[in-house]
């Protein structure tokens, strides 16, 4: 039998894995797309606490807070395809020449507007920032947790599934295996790259499907890879 070599493999010992270590699929629940809002609460927490709250500085942090948190729930509560947030960018538009056409043809409204808006003062201040932070990082550090005891890892002839404390382990065969990428939406994605996979094992039913994996691009041009050097490896095989 020749010896091949493996090209994948030297592509994964150049990023600090060698092929035995496979390829890791972690699904995530929605929750982690939460870090923006956890990010400005602890931003404001730090700043509250050091810089100071002068003026109307708490206001503008809680404003800001404010908006970032509605739209991470709007990511949350709905799913934006690429149809979808182009006709919501073209929406968007025309609110803002709408606007823009209203102050020009009704310029009394704006001042109405304004002093209707300036009148909302929400104001928080340190400690509501850093218990805000506080509560995001526990539930970040326990998905963290529950991940180690709850993922997938692709291996050059079988796919493993790890679950469970004491680390149950479900086999799935590599051979013929069909992998599909979806974007559902392209929010989620510009967050944190994620998407769905779905894995097709041979001679499985059902098919594994693997919610919010993270840099999904990557994970499955891994996948390809891994799979092309197992369907080279076979070919080589018989015709040794």
């Amino acid at each position: 039998m020749t010896d091949q070599t493996s090209t994948p493999k030297e592509a994964n010992m150049s990023k600090g894995k060698t092929e035995d270590e496979g390829v890791i699929l972690v699904a995530y629940p929605k929750i982690i797309f939460m870090w923006p809002a956890w990010a400005v609460a602890l931003a404001g927490a730090f700043f509250l606490s050091f810089v100071g709250s002068e003026g109307n500085i708490a206001v503008v942090i809680t404003w800001t807070f404010l908006v970032v948190l509605s739209v991470n729930l709007v990511v949350l509560g709905f799913d934006f395809p690429r149809t979808t947030s182009l006709t919501l960018f073209f929406i968007g538009v025309a609110l803002v020449l709408g606007g823009a056409l209203l102050v020009v043809y009704f310029p009394n409204v704006l001042p109405s507007f304004e002093g209707w808006l300036t009148s909302l003062q929400p104001r928080a201040n340190a400690t509501f920032y850093w218990m805000i932070s506080i509560v995001f990082a526990l539930i970040f550090i326990g998905v963290a947790i529950n991940r180690k005891f709850d993922y997938w890892e692709a291996r050059p002839n079988e796919l493993l599934h790890h679950h469970g404390i004491l680390s149950d382990l479900e086999r799935f065969p590599t051979r013929q295996l069909r992998v599909e990428k979806e974007i559902n939406d392209i929010f989620e994605y510009m967050l944190m790259g994620s998407g769905r996979l779905i894995l097709h094992p041979d001679g499985e039913r059902k098919a594994i499907i693997l919610e919010n994996v993270p840099m999904i691009s990557k994970k499955e041009k891994a996948l390809t890879e891994l799979l092309g050097a197992l369907q080279v490896r076979v070919r080589g095989e018989s015709h040794s």
